[in-house]
């Protein structure tokens, strides 16, 4: 638990969140469940998963679900997670799969863990990567379906709304992604609001933004909003060149952005958001501890910023404990976490009406603990 004097305010603070990967909230407790309800052997035997897995291969990850949490503790690099990444899609089949899936995620994110209030999410908007179920006969509509089942029930229940936005994925040939944008664009999916916009993600080494191009410009002229990551693995340029040649207006990581003064500076003038994930930058060996992630360097120059929790059951902490992380690492003041609070709200694709309700309530939350603090 955050010790700081101000952990009451992170955890009253409205949140919003940008960066979550729909299967990276399957924690270890729904895959074993869902597991036993669609009849998935864990651990894979060859060609059932990513990644090389002999045909009598024994994981002792997958003894029980404690095992896997203690596995996850122990990633090497974005290889080692995507491996179990990847493995956790096969138990994922149906629109119930991904309705227990999504609504898992949105009452912790709003609620923290049972008995709590500590996440406090007010608004999210969910990632998820249509190429990596597609092939194993599930259709986007199937997950698009659950998932709005599941957002409705949240909202209803705990005041949350959520979006979905479906990534391609880099490490997959060029015109796959781009068939992939044409299928749901031409199904309706982002016409009708299903869908709120389209994000780009998976491995950065070797893929320039510039080789998208063409499918952004595609969204771009349809009216589709558009992210990207960049700036994890990639240099910096990687940021500037998603801002440019993809018309982004967040770029999804981005940190290796402080390495250059002119990309932070470009940032900065142009209001894009960066949407930050200090424990998985942590956890997949970006940086060695949470102080070596650019917060005070953005905070300074301008940058605006949102911290999120990206893939939280693997990595050991959802939104709030990415806010607590933060607040330890770098002390920030009260006014500092309101500015990172209102770019939050902000910078998400919800509609202005939604963000007025939400900025009010981050101002009346600072306000009154202000006025408690005088």
């Amino acid at each position: 638990m955050c010790k700081s004097p101000l952990h009451d305010l992170l955890t009253a603070l409205p949140k919003c969140e940008h960066h979550v990967h729909l299967e990276g909230t399957l924690s270890p407790e729904l895959l074993f469940e869902l597991a036993a309800k669609n009849s998935i052997v864990l651990p894979p035997i060859s060609g059932q998963a990513s990644g090389d897995v002999g045909a009598d291969a024994v994981d002792p990850a997958f003894a029980s679900p404690e095992a896997l949490y203690a596995r996850y503790a122990q990633f090497t690099s974005l290889d080692d997670f995507l491996h179990y990444y990847y493995i956790g899609f096969r138990v994922l089949l149906t629109a119930s799969d991904f309705e227990a899936l999504t609504y898992a995620y949105l009452r912790r994110a709003a609620t923290g863990l049972p008995g709590s209030r500590t996440g406090n999410v007010r608004h999210a908007e969910v990632f998820f990567d249509p190429q990596g179920h597609t092939p194993r006969g599930i259709l986007p509509s199937t997950i698009i379906t659950g998932f709005h089942a599941a957002a409705a029930r949240a909202e209803r229940d705990f005041g949350i709304t959520a979006q979905l936005i479906p990534c391609l994925l880099r490490h997959l040939p060029v015109a796959d992604g781009e068939a992939t944008f044409d299928a749901l664009a031409a199904a309706g999916h982002f016409a009708s609001g299903a869908l709120a916009g389209l994000g780009l993600c998976s491995t950065e080494i070797d893929r320039p933004p510039a080789l998208y191009a063409p499918v952004f410009t595609r969204a771009a002229a349809l009216g589709i909003d558009r992210t990207a990551h960049a700036g994890e693995e990639g240099p910096p340029g990687y940021v500037s060149a998603a801002v440019a040649e993809l018309g982004v207006r967040r770029v999804d990581h981005g940190v290796r952005a402080a390495e250059d003064e002119d990309v932070m500076r470009g940032l900065s003038e142009a209001g894009v958001l960066l949407t930050v994930c200090p424990l998985s930058n942590v956890a997949l060996k970006g940086v060695t501890r949470i102080g070596e992630v650019p917060v005070r360097v953005f905070l300074d120059r301008g940058v605006k910023f949102s911290l999120n929790s990206d893939d939280p059951a693997y990595f050991g902490g959802y939104i709030q404990e990415n806010y607590c992380a933060v607040e330890e690492a770098f002390g920030l003041s009260v006014d500092e976490w309101r500015i990172i609070a209102r770019n939050a709200v902000e910078g998400s694709w919800c509609g202005e009406e939604r963000k007025a309700v939400i900025l009010s309530e981050v101002d009346e939350v600072v306000r009154e603990w202000v006025e408690g603090s005088v």
